[in-house]
């Protein structure tokens, strides 16, 4: 019954937030939140202190622009992180929607359905919740809203839907086996990309850890793709080509349960861009990457994978900013 207890906080906690009411979620984030606890979010949020300041200043604001909210998740595990090997951290991963109707971040509203793609990793400590990294798709919202934010995607733009196996929400026990197995699949894949100098070539390289037919569902920018012949060719050979003086992977947390896993880092690592990655021009600076990685294994091979990267911060580290030049952009 290994992160039940866990898990069942969680679950309270988005059932109360949910529930609330825009001036009641300060008091709701207090009643499961350490009064410390720390917050990491996507730019331009950065890193909160507190319920009060992540209520004020992340929740509030979000809810009263999608107004009506609903919580649509797609996967839900948790398990012991195995880079400090003691914290149990909480995994949550969909859509918020609502019904865009107020401005949000600059971002005009439609009046209309909006999904903002999220994914949250929630730390867990004597009944508080200690520490959080709540990732989500900005410039997803922002397409939805008929703003062109970066130049075409490589791959398919989409609101991107749970596993294929509808199988993700593991709100019951599972057997510990089928975590160690799927957290190993992850690190096998890990320690193949290392920095991109395995020496195979690279769809033979994905082949050792990914099934032919996997998904890679990637973020606003970049795009969602299919099979290991067109995630090669539309996003694992141009983004490798695109970076040079990669530092090594920096995970602050990594776990599995059942047949899902991922990780979070902040950053993740870091790069320099040389030109190219997403249309855009080299930059002599390294750049960010700060990523959520969720997996589905099948068998001893990944299946899909759900990936969050904070480009509004990357493009910020490398002195573009895109929400400050989002009034210049056209809406489709």
């Amino acid at each position: 019954m290994e992160f039940q207890e866990e898990k069942r906080l969680v679950r309270a906690f988005h059932e109360a937030i949910d529930g609330a009411g825009a001036d009641d979620l300060g008091a709701v984030l207090a009643s499961y939140m350490a009064p410390d606890a720390l917050w990491r979010g996507f730019h331009p949020f950065g890193e909160l202190t507190g319920p009060r300041a992540v209520a004020d200043t992340f929740w509030q604001p979000l809810r009263m622009s999608l107004t009506r909210m609903q919580r649509r998740q797609d996967i839900f595990f948790a398990g012991r992180n195995e880079m400090d090997g003691n914290g149990t951290w909480v995994v949550s991963m969909g859509h918020l929607m609502g019904l865009f109707d107020t401005p949000w971040l600059g971002i005009a509203p439609t009046g209309k359905m909006a999904f903002l793609r999220y994914c949250e990793f929630n730390r867990v400590d004597n009944g508080q919740i200690t520490e959080t990294a709540m990732y989500f798709d900005i410039p997803h919202l922002m397409m939805q809203a008929g703003l062109q934010p970066f130049p075409p995607q490589t791959a398919a733009h989409l609101v991107q839907p749970g596993p294929l196996t509808h199988d993700g929400l593991l709100y019951d026990a599972q057997p510990p086996a089928e975590g160690a197995a799927t957290l190993a699949a992850i690190n096998a894949m890990i320690g193949d990309l290392g920095t991109w100098q395995l020496g195979l070539p690279l769809e033979e390289e994905l082949a050792r850890t990914w099934h032919d037919d996997m998904i890679w569902w990637g973020p606003a920018g970049i795009g969602a793709t299919y099979t290991i012949e067109r995630y090669a060719k539309q996003h694992s050979a141009p983004f490798r080509a695109a970076f040079t003086d990669r530092s090594k992977t920096r995970h602050l947390a990594r776990l599995a349960e059942g047949h899902y896993g991922g990780f979070f880092g902040w950053p993740n690592f870091t790069a320099r861009h040389v030109g190219g990655f997403m249309g855009m021009p080299g930059s002599e600076g390294m750049g960010e990457m700060r990523v959520i990685d969720i997996y589905r294994r099948q068998g001893d091979k990944l299946a899909e994978n759900w990936i969050f990267i904070d480009l509004l911060h990357f493009w910020n580290t490398l002195g573009v900013d895109i929400l400050a030049r989002m009034q210049a952009f056209p809406r489709t």
